[in-house]
Parts: structure tokens; sequence; C-alpha cells
């Protein structure tokens, strides 16, 4: 069989006979004496939008890999040509973006690791030279998030968290600042050190400062990074709670996004603030009815210890303000109430109107979506406490992510734009298009280039 293979576009379905069964669809394998030709059905007018691109060009060549073909090969005026209707530049870069995440797999654990991905070439090289390195440069800022995600927890927690972060912005222009437990206590972060309570590892708050032009607005990058939650004390039920290690997901969002800045030298100034724990169940662990008093002299009833992003999110809320910022924009995987409200293929966003429809509109763009939601003046006395200002659940049971945002709320820092972002049901997915049976990397291009935006 040919290792190569080239990517057509055609408008007769009399090619198009033998399709590939892939979650796509939309392209076809047929066969010559010497060479491979993909042939790439058409997307009509009203279906052409960049995420599309992404999502055809990650199927393809998550397809070719898995045949281990070596190298395919585009011409970029074609494929302008077959989505005439989107800005020619970004159809571009959308599609070599989707190809290397759709090749992506994380197979570091694994005895026989997958073929090596695909290599994508453009006939016409010279005219999209530029506009590959920056589609490059997002994918792979996408990749680490996803790496951090699909870690596991014994290689990634409190404690060795911290280490990666230094080692991936080394020779960068990202400085990493880390908080440990002792000067956690001096800062008087105390959500931090009560959720981590139980945990074997020391907590961590990592900020990673990126000043590409520091006469821009400062933006708070706040990500909720707990390595694994077993729910504490609080126990989770006995479901395969593999994947609570990826209720990180918000922290490799900011870490995702701040090397995404960093590698495209933005114009920003950016710090990502991250919070890293571990909720475990032990003799020291934070107890349901504990009251944590917080910097501010706010004080908080733990009504169960399984709602402990927003208890460590406040913190980074707080030092969000100490640090002045002009917009702080939380991320998490926060509640499963969002998942039930908007299900697995967009998050949820919490905050002033107009912020909102700006960031829907870049998330519609760049495939990150969101949808905004309401902050229900009624409900947030729900959050009433009789031994404590207030408490961190809810006492109505219901519409569990909005008043999870209302209680994030109450720390944000005055005079300060804010947005919450829940991606409990996108952090992770199945195979389909650019996305594979792991963690999305969702929030990594969502936060990068909302701060772009928010610094023009």
């Amino acid at each position: 069989m040919s290792k190569h293979a080239k990517i057509l576009f055609t408008t007769d379905n009399k090619d198009l006979q033998s399709f590939i069964k892939t979650s796509s669809g939309e392209f076809a394998t047929l066969y010559t004496d010497n060479e491979i030709h993909i042939m790439v059905k058409e997307v009509t007018e009203k279906k052409q939008k960049l995420d599309k691109v992404r999502m055809i060009a990650g199927s393809i060549a998550r397809e070719l890999t898995k045949r281990k073909i070596e190298q395919a090969e585009i011409n970029g005026a074609d494929l302008k040509t077959a989505f005439s209707k989107l800005n020619e530049n970004k159809t571009i870069i959308a599609f070599v973006e989707g190809w290397y995440l759709g090749a992506y797999s994380f197979d570091k654990y694994k005895t026989k690791t997958t073929a090596q991905m695909t290599s994508l070439t453009f006939t016409d090289e010279n005219d999209v030279k530029n506009l590959v390195g920056t589609a490059k440069t997002r994918a792979e800022a996408v990749q680490f998030s996803r790496d951090l995600t699909n870690e596991i927890p014994s290689t990634l927690n409190p404690e060795t968290f911290p280490t990666i972060l230094k080692d991936e912005f080394a020779n960068t222009d990202v400085e990493v600042i880390v908080h440990d437990k002792a000067t956690l206590e001096e800062m008087e972060m105390n959500g931090l050190l009560a959720v981590n309570r139980g945990s074997k590892y020391d907590p961590a708050f990592i900020e990673l400062h990126y000043q590409g032009d520091a006469s821009k607005p400062l933006i708070t990058l706040v990500g909720k990074g707990v390595t694994f939650d077993t729910g504490g004390i609080s126990l989770k039920n006995a479901r395969d709670l593999s994947d609570m290690r990826m209720d990180m997901g918000g922290a490799a969002a900011v870490a995702g996004a701040v090397k995404l800045l960093a590698e495209s030298n933005a114009n920003v100034n950016v710090v990502g603030l991250i919070q890293t724990v571990e909720n475990m169940p032990d003799r020291h662990s934070v107890l349901p009815g504990d009251i944590i008093t917080y910097k501010t002299g706010q004080t908080v009833q733990v009504g169960n210890t399984d709602a402990e992003g927003r208890l460590i999110l406040a913190d980074g809320l707080i030092r969000a303000g100490e640090l002045k910022a002009d917009y702080v924009i939380d991320i998490a995987t926060l509640t499963g109430a969002i998942l039930f409200a908007l299900g697995t293929k967009i998050g949820g966003v919490f905050g002033e109107e107009e912020l909102m429809a700006e960031i829907k509109e870049i998330g519609d763009e760049n495939g990150d979506f969101v949808w905004p939601m309401p902050l229900i003046e009624d409900y947030d006395k729900t959050l009433k406490s009789d031994y404590a200002d207030f408490s961190n659940i809810s006492n109505q049971g219901t519409a569990g992510s909005i008043t999870a945002a209302l209680f994030l709320r109450r720390f944000v820092p005055e005079n300060c734009k804010w947005l919450h972002v829940d991606m409990a049901g996108v952090m992770d997915s199945k195979e389909s298009g650019y996305y594979g049976n792991s963690a999305t990397g969702y929030g990594a291009r969502l936060l990068a280039d909302y701060a772009v935006h928010a610094s023009k």
C-alpha cells in the first residue's frame, strides 16, 4: 500500500461510494496504483463553519494515522475554494489545527503505542507557511492542556504540578511563582488549605506571569486544579472515578492559554492563577459543618466537601483582587449540574451580559463553545447558613451551576470585569473529529483568544 495520500475536494458524489465509516462521514478513500486519494465531500454553504473544517481535518488525520500513512498532501487554494464562505486564512489555520489535534493520543503508559502521526504538507507551502506555524502553535497549546488533564494522579499531584509547569515554561517569557504550604498559611489562603487537609501532598498556589505588553489591562485567569477529587468526607458514589483525575481541567486550560499567548508573543498582560489540591477523605479532612474564614473576613460553612472547587477558587479570586486585576476569568470543572443543563458539547458562562456575548462569539469561532447562563438573584439567598456568612452549597437542591456561580461572585474583586466558565461537561469526549477518547483541552483557546480580544 502507498504511504502517501492526496486530499482532494469533490462535488461528484459518484466519487464517494466507498465511504470510510468514521464519526464524520465526510470523506472517502479512493485507491490508485501509486497513491491514496482522500475525497472530501462538498460542505454546503450553510454548514460552512470553522469548527467543521477542524472536525473534517481531525477525522482524516486520525484515519490516516491508524492506517500508518506517512504523509498527506493538500493544496491550500483548493481548501479555500471548498470553504469559500469562510475567511481564507482562518480556514487554513483551522484545518491544520484540527489535523494535529485529531491525530493526538495520550499513550505514554502503553507498551504498544499508536502509529506516528501522518504528516501534512501543502503543495503551495510558501503561501501558507506563516498560517501553518500559527495553527501548530495553537494545537500544541491545546495538546499541552490535554496532556496535563490526561495525566495520572500519581504523576501529576499538588506537589509535582508546580515542577511540571516550571519545566514547561523554562526559557520562555513566562515567570512561574509557586507559593508553598507555609506561604499559603501566611497569605491566609484558607479555602485551599482546608480542602487539601486530607491529602498526603502539600497544596500549592501557582502564578504564571506573562507580560507581552505591561501597558495593557491586567487579565487574571483563575483555574481550579484539583488533581484528584474523591469528594472528601462527602464521598462520591462507587462508579469508576478514574476521570476525577481530570478535575484540574480548569488549571490545564489556564496553563495552555498562557502557553499559547507566550508562544504567540501576544501583546497582553496576563497572570494565570492555579490553585492545586487533592480532595481526599482522611482523619485530617475538612468535615461537613466546618467553617472557613477567608482573608477577606467572609466565613463559609462547608455543607458538602464535594463542593470543594468553589472553596479554592475563592482564594484565587481574592488573589486576583490583590494583583489589582482589570479582568478576572475563572474556569473550572465545577458542577455536574452544567452537564445536565448543556450536555457534553458546550460549557456554561456566567457574568455580565456584554462580556458573555463577547466570549460566546469567540468560542463560536475557535471551537471552545460556551452558552450564556443567568445569575438569578433570588437564588442567592439559598446559600444562607445559620452558622456562617453563607454556605458552599444551596439549600434548594436545584440550579446547582447557578448557585455555584453566585457563590463565586461573592469573592469577585470590586471594579473588576468577571466571567465564570463551568466546563464540567466538556472536560473529556468520545472520539469524533479532532477529539479522541480522552481530555479535550477545552478552554486553552477560549481564554487565550479572549485575553487578546480584551487587550485591544
